[in-house]
Formats: structure tokens, C-alpha cells, sequence
């Protein structure tokens, strides 16, 4: 079946200059980010630089799930949320900004627990899974639903100094079990503001 074809308006070909301007992505990478529709797994440290890139670079929908609340010890790192969200839902604190910062992205926000049972409906659909999440029960949930689905997978993680960022396209590379068999034994996550960020980014970069 033929890709929709996507008109670029001149509002986009001047908000989105830089990047069309970048050898390789163009005007048909513009219209390739307008036409995918992608599942951001957590509103959180990783969530938040992934689910802002992907909007400012355009991407036509970002699907993002998350069910907890804003932390006072969120703020060091989950900077789509300020000290007047806390004790509101992420999804609705994430939402506001996201549509604040280009509001010609549609952004759709599901308040559920990632589960084995749920994954396969949550990423119906979608061209990208990107998790952002901070356990494995989610993530090994919507590893299989991935390979099932045959959709490609972004993990990332961090913890303290340290973060990584895995790109899993099924069929070709190796999934998150193969790569995580087991899930590891922690408790509360120590991590930097800017490791998030970073490995966030990554991800985000990957992705388009």
C-alpha cells in the first residue's frame, strides 16, 4: 500500500528548516516523521527528552503511557514537570507542555500499568516503541509484543553515572531478553538529571 502523501505547509518547511536542511533527512524525512505515530513508555527521566524532541522535530503522533503521579523527587530530572505539577497525573503534566511546545503534534496519553496482558493493545498501531521506563516487568512486556508485532523497540536506562541506549529491530537484531535474560535486582534508582538527558536524547535521535 502506498505512504500517504504528506503536503508540507510553509509553516513547517520554516519551523522544521535546520532539520530538513540535514544532508540525508530532507523533505522526505519531514514528511516520514508527520506520517509516524510512536509510543513513548514513561513520562519520566528518559520520557521527558524523547517525548520533547519528538514533538519539536514533528513527529505526527506520540503516544505516551504513564500512571504515576509527579514527585517532589521527580523534579531533578523529569523536566516536563515543575513544582506546580506535583501530585498531578504525568500524562496531563506532560501533555500541557508537549502541546505548548508544537501544537500541530497530536498527542494521545493513556493512564495504564504496562502488562503482558495490555501491551499488545498499547502499541497497536505505531511505528516505534520507545521505553523509557524504569522495570523490566513493562519492559519484557512490551520487548515481546514488539517482536510480535514486528515493531522496532528503543530501550534505555540509566542508573547513577552510567546509561545505555539499544535499538532492537525484530527480526534483525537482538531483543531485550536476549541482550537482559533477567531483570536486575534494585531499589530506589539513584541517577543524574543530565545522564537521563542524555540517554534520552539518544533515543530520540535513534528513533528519527
Amino acid at each position: 500500500m502506498a505512504e500517504e502523501y504528506i503536503e508540507l505547509t510553509e509553516y513547517d518547511l520554516e519551523r522544521y528548516d535546520r532539520q530538513i536542511g540535514v544532508n540525508g533527512f530532507g523533505l522526505e524525512g519531514q514528511r516520514r516523521l508527520r506520517r509516524a505515530k510512536v509510543l513513548v513508555a514513561g513520562a519520566g527521566g528518559l520520557g521527558f527528552p524523547v517525548s520533547v524532541y519528538l514533538t519539536a522535530a514533528g513527529v505526527g503522533t506520540i503516544r505516551i503511557i504513564d500512571p504515576e503521579t509527579v514527585e517532589l523527587s521527580n523534579l531533578n530530572r523529569q523536566l516536563l514537570h515543575w513544582d506546580k505539577d506535583i501530585g498531578r497525573k504525568k500524562i496531563d503534566s506532560a501533555l500541557e507542555k508537549l502541546q505548548q511546545i508544537n501544537p500541530t503534534v497530536n498527542v494521545e496519553v493513556y493512564d495504564e500499568k504496562i502488562t503482558e496482558e495490555n501491551a499488545p493493545s498499547l502499541i497497536s498501531g505505531v511505528d516505534a516503541v520507545i521505553d523509557a521506563l524504569d522495570n523490566y516487568a513493562a519492559r519484557y512486556a512490551l520487548n515481546s509484543a514488539c517482536i510480535e508485532r514486528r515493531i522496532p523497540f528503543f530501550h534505555g536506562a540509566v542508573h547513577g553515572f552510567m546509561g545505555q541506549a539499544t535499538t532492537i529491530i525484530p527480526g534483525e537484531t537482538a531483543c531485550l531478553r536476549c541482550i537482559v535474560p533477567s531483570a536486575p535486582k534494585h531499589g530506589k534508582i539513584p541517577v543524574l538529571g543530565p545522564v537521563a538527558g542524555t540517554i534520552g536524547s539518544i533515543q530520540a535521535t535513534e528513533v528519527i
